[in-house]
């Protein structure tokens, strides 16, 4: 086991959905306060030894002792990714709605309009960021999946059951490879909106009048391509998590 680790002191719940990494080795408990009130609960003492700096099996340790595998902890994660990106779908269309909303504005007043559109630039980057976190935790996980399942190929006696197990993990790695690609291309496509709507905001912040609404209104046109585009590229990706998720769950 990775050094490191310390005894916490607070009781903890798993929370819905499933807890990351981050969330058990910042949760602390007490061992002596936990009650049999369930087999499951009974391992939260492993949980005592968590890690400040990332104790990864430790946490894959405990999720297994919940009945929860690395497989699991992917369909999870990817759900988590599909809805943080629907939620970001939302986001962009509500803000580019707000920073159209501004072109109609009278002068008298721009000075309101202009901080509802610097809250559409915050909202759309805080959503941005979540998407890419989300991702990224995807992409953590499945690494560590592939890997333990690669190493487990050579435990098998029966070869029939080895050629089985490392044919469909030839499959997994194709399929998981077309949605991490569909999620990045969806995760790029928010950087060019992103800029857009900060340019906007700067360029409004000095210059509250109708030559600057005016400014706006022609880069409107080309913000809502990029905004259209980014969903375009965001429903892609939640189809291919859609379509990821059942094959796991079909696979048992």
């Amino acid at each position: 086991m990775t050094t490191g680790c310390q005894h916490p002191v607070a009781m903890v719940h798993f929370p819905n959905p499933l807890p990351n990494r981050d969330y058990i080795m910042s949760t602390a408990f007490n061992i002596s306060s936990i009650t049999p009130t369930g087999a499951r609960r009974l391992w939260l003492s492993l949980l005592s030894v968590a890690l400040l700096g990332g104790c990864s099996s430790l946490y894959y340790d405990t999720m297994e002792k919940f009945g929860y595998e690395k497989r699991d902890i992917l369909v999870n994660r990817v759900e988590n990714a599909r809805d943080s990106q629907n939620d970001a779908q939302e986001t962009f269309r509500s803000s580019l709605e707000r920073f159209q909303s501004v072109v109609d504005t009278p002068d008298t007043e721009l000075k309101g309009r202009y901080a509802e559109i610097s809250d559409a630039y915050e909202d759309s980057k805080s959503s941005a960021e979540k998407v890419r976190d989300r991702i990224e935790k995807v992409e953590e996980v499945a690494e560590d999946l592939f890997e333990e399942w690669e190493d487990e190929l050579d435990k098998y006696e029966s070869a029939s059951l080895r050629r089985s197990s490392e044919q469909q993990l030839d499959e997994t790695r194709v399929q998981y490879s077309q949605l991490i690609s569909r999620m990045h291309a969806a995760e790029e496509r928010m950087d060019p909106v992103l800029q857009a709507f900060q340019d906007q905001v700067l360029y409004l912040k000095h210059n509250l009048n109708a030559q600057a609404i005016g400014a706006l209104e022609n880069e409107l046109v080309e913000i809502r391509q990029d905004v259209d585009e980014l969903i375009r590229n965001m429903e892609q990706s939640v189809a291919e998590s859609e379509a990821f998720i059942k094959r796991f769950r079909e696979g048992g």
